[in-house]
């Protein structure tokens, strides 16, 4: 039977001697994380084509859920910027309910994946398309926000690139003023308030005093509340989420079986398929990240990938959308002084207090102030850095880089990650077949009438071409032809059945095959595929140079 990775969350062992110190600590970083969702929440949830609500409910639901069930000390769930677009493609193309179907059964397929122990296997991914995806996602980010940063009259956005952009062009002449203002001073709000909650001594010390008084309370937080201040107060002519969305309701969220049928399943196959690898490299990426600013012990991959399935399994029961590890609020949990996993049930809980005490003041929030906040994290989401750095990297890399980041802007993230895939293999496949080299040793010192020849690297389906031709090495007067194989690490079938081919042309042509030094996997499958048989017990030696001396002594 297959082993299955035994449900253990991190939360149970982190626990144990847990003290007061640590509770203030957690107390205090899920206070702040909470308060750096909220606005988070809100915008990934109109950018996603949803409600506001579900931002929130799929904070605090899936939130808590991946925090107390997860394999990570400090890491963070919830809706993310990587989802945005995938989402919002989803909801055009097959509506809301079917949404939440495929994000329930993403959760199923994600479970199943932990308990199978494949966390790892999300790591194979190579980083050239998880780069090029990421900056295509951030691109499209942007580019979604742009009707409600410029305040454009487009009722209804498409989820195509291009059409987006010739939508976006013809309504430029409508641009609303104020909305460009509010965004744009949220943008330099986010973008220039101060990030550090480090603290130092000296002459300066209360400029680092004041800076570290100012982050407790985020940027992201400032400009929402000065925005909405200002368009409540000043009665701006711009459209927020009351008028838009008639605001957020000041309850907590019902349960709601989505209607399900199989007709509607199997055309979800893709969005499934999309929403689980795009939550498994997200959540695994974060929880790496996390690993490296935090003291607190390594993820366990397999656990967050099972907690992250009952999150997406459970939330949209409650009308909650996909979430994930959250790099942008982890890292705040982690320098906020998080010690443990109850500094995102906090942070969960904190949102829960914030619904049910101040939803009606959402209803002022204008949305060019949160497509002035999507825009900054678009910004900070990509690794524009990554394109100035192609120069130094080989073809095959800017390849797949570039092919993905494209695909994932013209066309689908799947597809984009299928193709940089199927790219990454082929030009493994490539680079592998040139590394196996055949070399001619020199006459001089061999045995009479015999040649030899010494491979290396891998003899895999690739390089078997460089074999298949060998039987045409030997010349007049030659009997004997000698593989000298100790620096061959591998072979599989293809390789093998070259050298049953190699071996039987030689036969017919009156000459023997010898293979020296086998290492212990082509041997292994040398004796399994029946070349073994066929050469004979004389057919094989343990070592060419072995062979050499037997060989000499016995042609004297």
């Amino acid at each position: 039977m297959l082993p299955l990775h035994p449900f253990r969350p991190r939360s149970l062992s982190l626990l144990q001697g847990y003290s007061r110190q640590r509770f203030i600590a957690d107390l205090g970083a899920g206070f702040t994380v909470g308060i750096v969702a909220l606005p988070l929440a809100i915008a990934f949830a109109i950018a996603s084509g949803v409600k506001p609500e579900q931002g929130i409910f799929t904070a605090i639901i899936a939130g808590f859920l991946i925090s107390a069930l997860g394999g990570s000390s400090v890491q963070i769930g919830g809706p993310a910027g990587a989802f945005i677009v995938v989402i919002y493609g989803i909801v055009q193309r097959y509506g809301l309910a079917n949404l939440l179907i495929a994000s329930m059964l993403a959760g199923c397929l994600l479970t199943v994946m932990g308990a199978l122990r494949l966390g790892a296997w999300v790591r194979y991914i190579p980083v050239s398309i998880v780069i090029g995806f990421t900056n295509g996602i951030a691109v499209l980010i942007g580019l979604s926000q742009l009707k409600d940063f410029l305040g454009l009259p487009i009722a209804h956005m498409p989820a195509d690139f291009f059409s987006q952009i010739h939508l976006i062009a013809q309504h430029l002449g409508q641009i609303n003023p104020m909305a460009l203002l509010v965004g744009s001073a949220c943008v330099a709000i986010v973008s220039l308030w101060p990030k550090t909650y480090a603290m130092e001594r000296g002459a300066q010390a209360w400029r680092a005093r004041l800076r570290h008084s100012m982050a407790l309370l985020p940027g992201t937080v400032i400009a929402l509340i000065a925005a909405t201040l200002a368009c409540y107060g000043l009665d701006l002519p711009l459209e927020t989420i009351g008028s838009r969305f008639g605001g957020i309701p000041q309850a907590l969220p019902s349960f709601a079986w989505p209607s399900f049928s199989w007709t509607g399943v199997k055309q979800l196959l893709m969005p499934t398929l999309t929403l689980t690898l795009l939550g498994a490299i997200e959540s695994l990426l974060c929880a790496r990240v996390a690993d490296k600013l935090s003291e607190q012990p390594r993820h366990d991959p397999n656990q967050e990938l099972m907690a992250q399935g009952i999150a997406n399994l459970l939330t949209p029961l409650f009308g909650g959308i996909p979430a994930t590890g959250t790099i942008a609020r982890t890292v705040t949990n982690v320098r906020a002084g998080a010690s443990s996993p109850v500094a995102g049930m906090v942070h969960a809980l904190v949102l829960l207090i914030i619904v049910l005490a101040a939803a009606p003041l959402a209803a002022h929030i204008p949305l060019a102030a949160l497509a002035g906040i999507l825009l900054v994290v678009a910004w900070n989401m990509g690794e524009w850095h990554e394109f100035a750095r192609l120069r130094h990297f080989s073809r095959p890399y800017r390849t797949i880089l570039l092919g993905t980041f494209g695909l994932t802007v013209i066309f689908d993230l799947m597809i984009a990650v299928e193709a940089g895939l199927v790219l990454a293999c082929l030009f493994f496949i490539y680079r592998m077949s040139t590394l196996f080299t055949v070399q001619v040793l020199p006459r001089e010192g061999l045995p009479p009438g015999t040649r030899a020849l010494k491979l290396f690297g891998s003899l895999f389906f690739a390089a078997v071409g460089k074999v298949e031709g060998l039987n045409q090495a030997l010349q007049a007067g030659e009997h004997t032809l000698v593989l000298d194989m100790h620096m061959l690490i591998s072979m599989d079938s293809s390789g093998l059945d070259a050298l049953l081919q190699l071996q039987r042309s030689l036969q017919k042509q009156g000459q023997t095959l010898l293979l020296c030094g086998l290492n212990e996997q082509p041997a292994s499958l040398i004796q399994r595929g029946g070349l073994a048989e066929a050469l004979g017990p004389q057919g094989i030696h343990g070592d060419f140079t072995q062979w050499l001396v037997s060989a000499k002594a016995a042609s004297l």
